[in-house]
């Protein structure tokens, strides 16, 4: 797989797999932190910060959901990169520009916060504009500055007060299985490696559709960060990992309690304008080779998140801005 070393583009330079066969991710590299503090390195400073992200990701996804659903999108810009991506990884377009510095490709972001930088260059990436730099390139850790540096301006609250090690043991459970589980899949070199993926990421669907049978949201009645994160692989699940990542066993539409949950968080609020189902189709189907060496992209599913859901049966804490009745801002 591609990546930068020593500032330098190569297209050899990284396994996607361990000697097992088993998918191996990447730590990301840039771990600073925005803090609600004036004299911090990063203070909460609306304006200051801009995020790259592709539409495409599920990564980026979480961070552009935390953003729109905590009010933030005139605080902290947003621009996207071109969907599908090639040897040159991820891309800068007409249609889809560098707005801060007419950059070509994202790398040449990466190498303007660090010349010698060695790493995937991945997104979503979280830009400082004051020092020039990368703060952060770890979709958890934005999603949560974003909520404890920024707050909640549209009241939602995605991370209640004392509830802290409850959502992050469920993001930890729901990553290693689900999010990260259908990676696990899809990448895999070996039968065991793919055939323990797979058990791992279908006992976990099993157990969320039985805790959803009773419980609204995947913390109770509050629908928080543990849920941004379960929502951006669900959404893509159908679209490709179903199919693409060879997670076929079955499709999300095809539980009763985990699709109406995915149609009903889709409709919260802003998240459907967050969503683009051509971008995640053309990516994951165009820009794996190895994978789909004819990069044909098919034209289906036909799936109706907008249709109605019966989880109104169990009961809510919502906030009116996650009730479908907010105005809808542009990115």
């Amino acid at each position: 797989m591609n990546m930068l070393v020593d500032g330098e583009w190569r297209t050899d330079a990284y396994e996607t797999t361990n000697e097992d066969g088993e998918f191996d991710r990447q730590e990301t590299t840039f771990r600073d932190w925005i803090q609600d503090d004036p004299d911090a390195e990063y203070p909460a400073e609306s304006g200051r910060y801009h995020v790259y992200i592709s539409r495409a990701c599920p990564w980026a996804h979480r961070v552009a959901m935390t953003r729109r659903l905590l009010g933030l999108t005139d605080d902290i810009s947003l621009s996207i990169v071109e969907p599908e991506r090639y040897d040159d990884g991820w891309e800068f377009s007409e249609e889809y520009p560098d707005p801060l510095y007419g950059e070509e490709y994202l790398r040449d972001i990466y190498t303007r916060a660090d010349h010698e930088f060695t790493g995937r260059v991945t997104v979503p990436v979280l830009w400082d504009t004051a020092q020039e730099t990368i703060v952060n390139n770890e979709s958890r850790e934005i999603m949560r500055m974003l909520v404890t540096a920024f707050g909640d301006e549209n009241g939602v609250e995605l991370l209640p007060e004392g509830r802290e090690d409850e959502i992050d043991t469920i993001i930890d459970d729901v990553y290693e299985s689900i999010n990260n589980g259908v990676y696990r899949a899809g990448f895999a070199d070996t039968q065991e490696a793919y055939d323990a993926a797979v058990e791992d990421l279908f006992d976990a669907l099993d157990h969320w559709e039985e805790v959803l049978e009773d419980q609204r949201f995947v913390a109770g009645e509050t629908f928080t960060e543990a849920d941004v994160a379960m929502f951006a692989t669900l959404v893509r699940f159908d679209h490709v990992y179903h199919t693409h990542f060879k997670c076929n066993q079955q499709a999300i539409h095809e539980y009763p309690n985990l699709w109406n949950y995915t149609k009903e968080v889709y409709q919260l609020g802003e998240i459907a304008e967050t969503v683009n189902i051509d971008h995640i189709t053309r990516h994951y189907y165009s820009s794996h080779e190895d994978l789909n060496p004819k990069r044909i992209v098919p034209t289906g599913p036909t799936i109706d998140f907008s249709a109605p859901h019966n989880r109104d049966r169990l009961p809510a804490d919502l906030p009116a801005e996650l009730s479908g009745d907010a105005a809808l801002a542009d990115d």
